[in-house]
């Protein structure tokens, strides 16, 4: 954990409860130990999505589409969503809120669409330009799907990268971290110094929830 855990149990008392369709797939998540955004997080994406009036959203880690489902409940711009997955056990899953969601609908929210299949590998057909992109998927290719990424955001566009500062792991010596999960901190570390340094980003590491990078695409006369 990165933030103390009495603080963040603070934010948590401060948020309401969201509809019984999302409350029902918290509860799911929580049984089946699937791991989805955190309460926190939630009010950042909801103050995001307002103050960026995103009509095309892309997210890498579909999940069990409950993110996907907030967003879509929670902005009045927003058009569609295409969202990537490649983890059989949760697709059908997510099939079936995705689903559930279009029932619930009302006629004027968003679209979800998902993509199965390897994200890296997805992207790279991909070419309508997207306001935002959530980056949630496999951490390990965060960076090595940047390149892609940033083709189909627009300009003046924003990236958001979820668990990037890993429950604080991150920073720990290479030494004391298991080697498991060496290299994944590696590479995490290498896409946080990339989004920072990137000459098309102007980026801030936050320190909610797992960590998030928000980055802005700056247009071509802006560098």
């Amino acid at each position: 954990m990165i933030v103390d855990e009495n603080i963040t149990s603070y934010l948590h008392s401060l948020e309401t409860d969201n509809e019984p369709f999302l409350e029902e797939l918290r509860l799911y998540a929580a049984e089946h130990d699937v791991p989805i955004i955190r309460r926190e997080m939630e009010s950042f994406l909801c103050v995001l999505m307002q103050m960026t009036k995103a009509e095309r959203v892309l997210e890498i880690g579909t999940g069990i589409a409950y993110s996907a489902s907030f967003m879509a409940r929670h902005s009045e711009s927003l058009k569609r969503i295409d969202t990537i997955e490649n983890y059989p056990p949760r697709i059908e899953k997510a099939k079936e809120t995705i689903q559930n969601y279009q029932e619930l609908k009302s006629a004027e929210q968003a679209e979800i669409h998902m993509i199965e299949g390897d994200a890296a590998k997805e992207i790279k057909a991909l070419e309508e330009p997207y306001d935002m992109i959530f980056l949630d998927g496999p951490k390990a290719q965060y960076l090595s799907m940047l390149p892609d990424l940033l083709r189909v955001l627009k300009a003046g566009g924003i990236l958001l990268a979820d668990n990037v500062l890993q429950d604080g792991e991150l920073v720990r010596s290479r030494y004391v971290t298991q080697r498991r999960d060496r290299t994944i901190h590696e590479r995490m570390r290498d896409f946080v110094y990339e989004v920072k340094h990137h000459p098309q980003l102007t980026t801030s590491v936050i320190t909610i929830g797992d960590g998030v990078t928000l980055s802005y695409k700056k247009a071509a006369d802006e560098n």
